[in-house]
C-alpha cells in the first residue's frame, strides 16, 4: 500500500511573511523594483442576490494576459479568474460578481494577481475583501 503526502511548492524557508491589505478599507499600495503598484476595490449596488465589484490596478508595465484570481480564504469555493482590461499604459480594470456562500452570510475572498499562470504576489501584500449578504 502506498501513501501520498501533499507538500506545498517551493522551500518553506523561502516563505516571507507578507502584509495583508483589506481592499474595501481603501487602496493597497506597494513598490517593487519595477515601480509602484496600487490596487483598489469598490463595492457596487446590485440586486440583493448580487455582490458586484469594480477592481482597478495601477501597475508599472503591462503584464501579459493580466488577470486577478478570486480564491476563498474563509472557505474554499474554487478559483475564479477575472481578466483585467487595459485602460492605459499602467491602468487595468475589471468588474465581477463574487460568488456567495450558501451556508453563511460572510465570505472572505483573496485576490491574487497573475500574468497568465504565473503569480505576481511574491512581493505584494495579501489582497482580500469580505463579501456580506
Amino acid at each position: 500500500m502506498a501513501f501520498w503526502a501533499l507538500k506545498p511548492e517551493g522551500n518553506p524557508e523561502d516563505e516571507v511573511a507578507r502584509a495583508e491589505c483589506d481592499l474595501l478599507a481603501g487602496p493597497c499600495i506597494w513598490s517593487t523594483a519595477e515601480g509602484q503598484w496600487q490596487v483598489s476595490l469598490e463595492s457596487r449596488q446590485g440586486s440583493p442576490a448580487q455582490h458586484l465589484y469594480s477592481l482597478a490596478v495601477e501597475a508599472p508595465g503591462a503584464p501579459e494576459r493580466f488577470l486577478a484570481v478570486l480564491r476563498g480564504r474563509s472557505m474554499y469555493m474554487g478559483e475564479y479568474p477575472v481578466p483585467l482590461k487595459q485602460q492605459s499604459d499602467s491602468r487595468f480594470v475589471a468588474e465581477f460578481e463574487a460568488p456567495l456562500c450558501a451556508t453563511g452570510s460572510e465570505m472572505v475572498w483573496q485576490i491574487d494577481l497573475q500574468s497568465g499562470q504565473e503569480k505576481l504576489g511574491s512581493v505584494s501584500p495579501i489582497l482580500f475583501f469580505q463579501a456580506k449578504t
